[in-house]
């Protein structure tokens, strides 16, 4: 109950869309209901007047005074032969009818208003329940998708939550709705008869219970389908995202083959899921069919036995009403079993809501409009899970300084880059700009001083103007084609085939590497950061390109703070600071002559040419 009271709270405010639901609902069901009571009268004044050439019968006195209107069928019927003495046959089906017409009209009206404020209400807890998880999941730590499938996190935001919205929602039909109509129909029915409707309660409980083994198996069944969804678009994910490698070393069979395995085992969830709901439908149809003729059966002797109880009239009735008790009864134990579905599904979504560490602003962070001082990282020790990354990092970087960061692979350098932004967390110790913790900025001042640009170019399926002016939507045209030809892009974007305007395709694809990488340049040009990070920034860029992109990144970085992760040595040698790390620990210091006469880890680097960004 604590995950569904978690889930309710996601519809508030509930009384907004509760009350009226339940308004409408009563009145709806009230003339339903009214609907099939009133044709015992119709039944009855048809039933008591003589065929062709029998003798007119002598109706009994009517009573001096109605019937109470709790025994309603009696109520009707006395109006009923009031007016057909009064104003004959015809006249009084003419009243009948319009009361059944009139009748019909309002129950549909208030069914529709109950309907459609339901739909808001889901709508709505949808709205809320997607905006937070996707909300939290935008704030989570990079450490977070480097451990998870994206097929996961993608079925949770889309197909999870959408099945949480109907159980929840369904809820007010389960404790409401459809329990007020059962009452509904059972209460009418033993005012018509209260020997025949406590028959046919000895039959009600053993299909409830039919039904109900019918549907145990789908809550776990839920869970398994949704493991296997998850999969399934995690393989497909993949398999879009790698399809030049992936025809490039012949894998297209083994990726068929795992996409097609998973997508059998789903579709066979699926298939049994789908025959236990269909099955539900005709046993419940069956069961009221044998319930009826019983009742046929029951009912039938009494009126031949002369019972004052039943007229024919009011037997038919009770049979129509009986007809459609099944419905709200079944109605209840699939809203539970979609419930329990819903619950399974939300408690995935809670998890990815609940996820930790979240990285929020704290409750008294300050904005940060400039960087005046330095960039300070004291005592920083940083790791995943129990694998650690980086280890008493010590670094003062002086504003306006060029660092290259330098190593061998899995030194730890784009780690200590990412904490700078805040993608990560450290464990312990503190990053500074001018003397305070980065923590005590808001994330949004903090990254607004940083331009990015990484070894992977992401990329939107998008223009090239959109995608430049990424992060400046208000940039003008002649920003952007600026930002452009600082970072040699300019000339191969207006020869394309609507300049500014060509759509790129997905990630970029109908760009070269080059000059995607160009384009994320060119986007970090334009935000004219006082901070820039650049991790493999010209890692992709052929060497006419990297020379041109470089000699303009030279230029940019004058007067700025940088930090660049490179290989190559035409990237490094000019940097103000070179910092050498291995096994997550500075290990060397200087400038790129200085630390050539150390003859220590960054000559043998230099002499092997093995800067790989890592």
């Amino acid at each position: 109950m604590k995950t569904y009271f978690r889930l309710l709270s996601f519809a508030r405010p509930i009384e907004k869309y509760a009350i009226p639901y339940i308004l409408f609902t009563i009145v709806a069901v009230v003339f339903g209901t009214l609907n099939l009571a009133l044709v015992a009268p119709l039944l009855t004044t048809l039933f008591k007047q003589p065929a062709a050439g029998e003798t007119v019968a002598v109706a009994a006195p009517l009573p001096a005074e109605p019937p109470s209107g709790f025994d309603l069928i009696a109520f009707m019927n006395y109006y009923a032969q009031k007016f057909n003495d009064d104003f004959g046959l015809m006249t009084t089906l003419k009243y009948v009818c319009a009361v059944i017409v009139i009748s019909v009209i309002i129950s549909n009206i208030f069914k529709y208003l109950g309907e459609r404020t339901m739909e808001n209400l889901r709508i709505h807890t949808l709205l809320n329940l997607r905006k937070s998880v996707f909300n939290n999941v935008m704030n989570l730590d990079i450490a977070y998708f480097n451990n998870e499938r994206k097929g996961d996190i993608i079925s949770k935001v889309a197909s999870d939550v959408q099945v949480v919205q109907f159980s929840v929602t369904s809820t007010l039909q389960v404790v409401f709705k459809e329990p007020l109509q059962l009452i509904a129909y059972l209460v009418m029915l033993f005012m018509i008869s209260v020997k025949l409707t406590l028959f046919s309660m000895l039959v009600i409980p053993v299909a409830g219970w039919l039904i109900s083994r019918i549907v145990k198996r789908l809550k776990s069944q839920a869970a398994e389908s949704h493991s296997t969804y998850g999969m399934m678009i995690s393989y497909l994910d993949e398999a879009l995202s790698g399809i030049k490698i992936i025809k490039a070393f012949n894998a297209i069979p083994f990726i068929r083959k795992r996409f097609d395995d998973e997508n059998q085992k789903y579709s066979r969830i699926m298939r049994s899921m789908a025959r236990r709901q269909q099955l539900a439908s005709p046993v419940s149809e069956t069961l009221g069919v044998i319930m009826v003729a019983g009742i046929v059966l029951y009912g039938g002797k009494l009126i031949a036995e002369g019972s004052n109880e039943l007229d024919p009239g009011a037997f038919i009735a009770y049979i129509a009403i009986f007809s459609q008790i099944m419905r709200p009864a079944k109605a209840i134990g699939q809203s539970f079993s979609s419930i329990h579905s819903g619950i399974a599904a939300g408690e995935r979504v809670l998890a990815l809501i609940d996820e930790k560490p979240a990285i929020v602003n704290k409750p008294d962070a300050i904005e940060i409009r400039d960087f005046k001082d330095s960039l300070e990282f004291r005592n920083v020790t940083f790791g995943y899970q129990d694998r650690k990354i980086l280890d008493n990092v010590n670094i003062t970087i002086p504003r306006g300084a060029s660092v290259a960061l330098v190593g061998p692979s899995g030194g730890g350098k784009s780690t200590l880059m990412d904490l700078i932004p805040r993608f990560t967390q450290p464990w312990s110790g503190e990053i500074r700009i001018d003397g305070h913790n980065i923590q005590d900025y808001t994330m949004e001042s903090l990254r607004g001083l940083m331009g990015t640009v990484n070894q992977e170019t992401i990329l939107f399926n998008d223009t090239i103007f959109n995608n430049i002016a990424f992060a400046y939507p208000e940039a003008t045209q002649e920003q952007v084609e600026a930002a452009a030809r600082i970072a040699n892009a300019h000339d191969f974007i207006v020869a394309s085939e609507e300049g500014y305007q060509t759509r790129i395709g997905d990630r970029g694809v109908k760009l070269s590497g080059g000059q995607r990488q160009r384009i994320c340049i060119a986007r970090a040009v334009l935000r004219n950061p006082p901070i820039m990070l650049l991790d493999e920034a010209t890692s992709a860029l052929d060497t006419e390109s990297e020379r041109l992109v470089q000699d303009a990144l030279n230029n940019l970085m004058k007067n700025r703070t940088s930090l660049v992760i490179a290989h190559r040595l035409s990237t490094i040698q000019s940097a103000d600071m070179i910092i050498v790390l291995e096994g997550g620990r500075i290990v060397e210091t200087g400038t790129h002559f200085e630390l050539l006469e150390k003859n220590g880890l960054y000559r043998k680097l230099i002499e092997m040419q093995t800067f790989n960004g890592n």
